[in-house]
């Protein structure tokens, strides 16, 4: 899906997110949740995520996507639908060495790791082991489309107008004092 990014109407942003906006408006693992057929949710660490997905690459994607401008950002799109792609311990193990050994040790990268050293690494632990499953264009389209749509719309009903809140206060201020 070398056109990923073209084909939906969703934009990466960075940090977590209660729900996503008419334009996506998710990190990179919000957005591959979705387009792997789970129900969207905040993520706000890697232990977020399913088992699916592999700890090491989501842990790069989530501080890539948070570490860059809004206009970078968008150049992890194609990597949406390839994250869900977890291997045994031992494949987990290697992809997380091999981004330790192109950004550093133990995980410690530098706090703003370039962002072209970060993709190229990104790349390379996602060609180490099993590759996620094809998802068809049309399919993940839906899937987001369906997130966007399924935004929670504030209740008008069950909130107190402005008025209503003032007249409750004074009213209560009233009549304590009297």
């Amino acid at each position: 899906m070398d056109n990923f990014d073209h084909i939906l109407n969703w934009t990466l942003k960075a940090g977590s997110h209660f729900f996503p906006g008419p334009d996506g408006g998710t990190c990179i693992n919000e957005a591959a949740l979705v387009a792997a057929g789970f129900p969207y949710r905040p993520v706000r660490s890697i232990s977020d995520m399913p088992s699916c997905f592999s700890r090491p690459i989501c842990s790069l994607a989530m501080m890539l996507n948070d570490q860059t401008d809004d206009i970078t950002r968008q150049r992890l799109m194609p990597f949406v639908t390839r994250l869900a792609c977890a291997d045994t311990p031992e494949v987990e193990q290697l992809r997380a060495a091999y981004i330790d050994c192109r950004l550093g040790s133990a995980r410690l990268y530098q706090r703003r790791t370039h962002f072209e050293l970060g993709l190229d690494a990104l790349e390379g632990a996602l060609a180490i082991g099993r590759q996620a499953d094809e998802i068809a264009s049309g399919e993940v389209r839906d899937r987001m489309a369906a997130a966007c749509s399924q935004v929670p719309k504030p209740d008008q009903g069950d909130k107190p107008t402005l008025s209503a809140k003032l007249k409750a206060w004074f009213g209560a201020a009233a009549e304590s004092v009297g």
